[in-house]
């Protein structure tokens, strides 16, 4: 089959959960013979026409003049526009809301759209009313329009269905099992093993770091509490204003995977806030890492860590899971129970073969 994907920030992957899902899934379907091409953006720092066999055509963003989200609305159209002039069977958008417009507005030419909706955008706390209002109709309308619905979490599933009325495939993330750890890297960062707490994720409300924050310090925990992700933002700001001098450290973005993981495993506890929806890559990549993961109660992340003992869903719950030696006692059985799911159900061969498979059987 010839196969685009579209949607993302490019590969290699130097930002996030679906270019991380992107590379994976191209340079997996490349290998088992299928041509498969990815598209850029133009200010990804990658030049080369291909990577791991994998064809990379760049775009214009005009991220720089308009900004993130409106550059994409752009960016997406002009991917499209060109996707669906070549001569491939099936394009992969992953993420709806910026593709919609596109989807609804171009003409397919004969082309099969797949759509991975991603999470629930319209319910993201950041957003005014307004911004809900359109981000749920362009959803709407992005789910009519597309041909075949990709959902990598059952909530996601289940949510289309009752919403729309619409059936969806479902298919994970995946993440690879770390093998052999590497203390050297707690060095870089002057961390000890077990002596520190680690959040990643992008730093927004409806990931609830002031429910993260707030059991910290109640805690009263000597070691630090670690947030990896952007905090140059608003957000960012106010939370770092709130919660000065309280022992909590913003790193900064840290797209190294071999970091990351090393960052995961030798942590106390991985908090996991997410809540929006759809199988967070940032979970599933802690569970794969080793980490004894604490996870906001909510659908999406019980459909994949199924133990609500190792939940919370405001600052007191979360405090006794801190402060409960019990857990940490346990923490071995806990992280043979997460890596078992990862196999059985996340690892990236799994992931790689559902989506072959799921194309072949729409492509005949």
């Amino acid at each position: 089959m010839k196969l685009a994907i579209l949607g993302t920030r490019g590969i290699p992957n130097n930002y996030g959960g679906f270019e991380q899902c992107a590379e994976a899934l191209a340079v997996g379907l490349q290998k088992k013979g299928h041509q498969v091409t990815v598209y850029n953006p133009s200010f990804h720092y990658y030049n080369k026409k291909f990577y791991n066999g994998v064809t990379i055509k760049k775009k214009y963003s005009p991220n720089k003049l308009l900004g993130n989200s409106a550059s994409n609305f752009i960016y997406d159209y002009l991917c499209f526009k060109d996707a669906v002039k070549s001569d491939y069977d099936i394009i992969l958008e992953l993420g709806l809301i910026t593709a919609s417009p596109s989807i609804i507005l171009l003409r397919h030419r004969g082309k099969i759209i797949v759509t991975n909706i991603d999470g629930i955008e319209w319910r993201r706390k950041k957003w005014n009313f307004i911004t809900r209002f359109i981000t749920r109709n362009m959803e709407k309308l992005g789910v009519h329009f597309s041909d075949y619905l990709v959902a990598d979490n059952l909530g996601i599933q289940d949510y289309l269905k009752t919403t729309y009325n619409k059936s969806s495939k479902y298919i994970a993330y995946g993440a690879n099992i770390l093998d052999s750890p590497e203390p050297i890297i707690l060095n870089e960062y002057n961390l000890k093993e077990g002596e520190y707490i680690l959040c990643i994720g992008r730093i927004e409300p409806e990931n609830n770091y002031e429910i993260i924050f707030k059991a910290f310090v109640d805690s009263n925990l000597s070691i630090p509490l670690l947030i990896i992700g952007n905090h140059l933002t608003k957000y960012g700001d106010y939370l770092k204003d709130k919660f000065k001098n309280k022992n909590i450290y913003f790193f900064g973005p840290i797209y190294n995977k071999d970091k990351l993981n090393n960052l995961r495993y030798y942590s106390r506890f991985y908090i996991h806030g997410h809540s929006v929806g759809g199988t967070n890559p940032s979970l599933i990549e802690a569970m794969s890492a080793g980490a004894l993961v604490l996870m906001h109660r909510n659908k999406f992340n019980l459909s994949v860590l199924q133990n609500e003992n190792l939940s919370f869903s405001n600052p007191e719950e979360l405090k006794k899971l801190l402060l409960d030696k019990r857990i940490l006692s346990e923490k071995k059985k806990y992280v043979m129970e997460n890596l078992s799911i990862i196999k059985e159900k996340f690892s990236w061969e799994k992931i790689i073969n559902a989506y072959e498979n799921f194309f072949l059987s729409i492509s005949n």
